[in-house]
């Protein structure tokens, strides 16, 4: 029996584009800037950022070598923001509805820099708080592990109090949701241009 839904954000909850960011970063100076951002993940000092392997003045601090000239944490923290459209408002009540009859969790690759601003925000389109659409989150800069490492899906487990055989994973990444069912989750793949809840409703989950 299915008890629990388990989010992936960027593409499935919120709309994102890479190249804004690819883009904001160049007109920054970073050189050769696509080269820092995979379709799924991120390199360098973007990753480890997001695995919690440096903190965020240390990011900051190592990206201004890379430009080499003087920016400031709030130019960084722009461009890098950039890569996040933002969250429709329809997915916000989709989310609360699926709430009544499931419990709801996050499992996001994510960064200190937009989770405490771009992505806190986003979820006070309804005058709520991001903490009010989840029964628990799970980020990768916390868990010190990014998708699809086995690690952080076993932090998840044990964080939030899941089973993966009662559990659904969503995400838009077919790598990730194969290293889920690898151990036991439920999986449905998010592709771009499909809504997770016209998803979840063929699964008879709504």
């Amino acid at each position: 029996m299915i008890k629990n839904l388990l989010f992936d954000l960027g593409g499935v909850i919120m709309d994102i584009e890479k190249d804004r960011c690819v883009e904001a970063f160049a007109r920054l100076g970073l050189p050769d800037a696509p080269s820092y951002f995979g379709e799924y993940s991120q390199k360098g000092p973007f990753m480890l950022l997001e695995e919690g392997a440096i903190t965020t003045d240390e990011f900051h601090r190592s990206l201004r070598e890379d430009i080499r000239r003087d920016v400031t944490d709030a130019e960084i923290d722009h461009a890098f923001c950039q890569f996040l459209i933002g969250i429709p408002p329809h997915r916000l009540a989709e989310l609360r509805k699926l709430r009544e009859n499931y419990r709801i969790y996050l499992l996001s690759n994510t960064n200190p820099i937009m989770w405490n601003s771009t992505i806190r925000d986003e979820f006070t389109k309804e005058g709520r708080m991001r903490e009010d659409y989840f029964d628990g989150m799970v980020t990768s800069f916390e868990a010190r592990s990014l998708k699809p490492d086995e690690k952080i899906f076993r932090y998840a487990e044990q964080h939030l109090g899941i089973k993966p055989e009662e559990t659904i994973f969503l995400d838009d990444s077919q790598h990730n949701l194969d290293a889920a069912a690898r151990l036991g989750f439920h999986t449905l793949l998010v592709a771009p241009g499909t809504e997770f809840a016209t998803l979840l409703a063929a699964e008879e989950i709504k």
